[in-house]
């Protein structure tokens, strides 16, 4: 075989064995996508701090005015 045509095989071998690499990464993280997003929202509602709770208002505004 002519050591051009060797070259060019092997080329194109490599080429092929990245490009399967590569899509094989991309499928991966596709499907691993929903498993990371849900696990970024847990963390995220893990770490946030809790607001606390809102007192109820004891009067309206009306009736602040009616007393001053």
């Amino acid at each position: 075989m002519p050591v051009v045509l060797e070259a060019i095989l092997v080329s194109a071998g490599m080429m092929i064995i990245f490009g399967l690499a590569f899509l094989a990464i991309f499928l991966l993280a596709i499907t691993m996508a929903p498993i990371e997003r849900e696990l970024s929202k847990i963390i995220w509602d893990a770490t946030m701090p809790k607001r606390p709770a809102q007192t109820p208002q004891k009067g309206s505004f009306r009736d602040f005015s009616k007393k001053h």
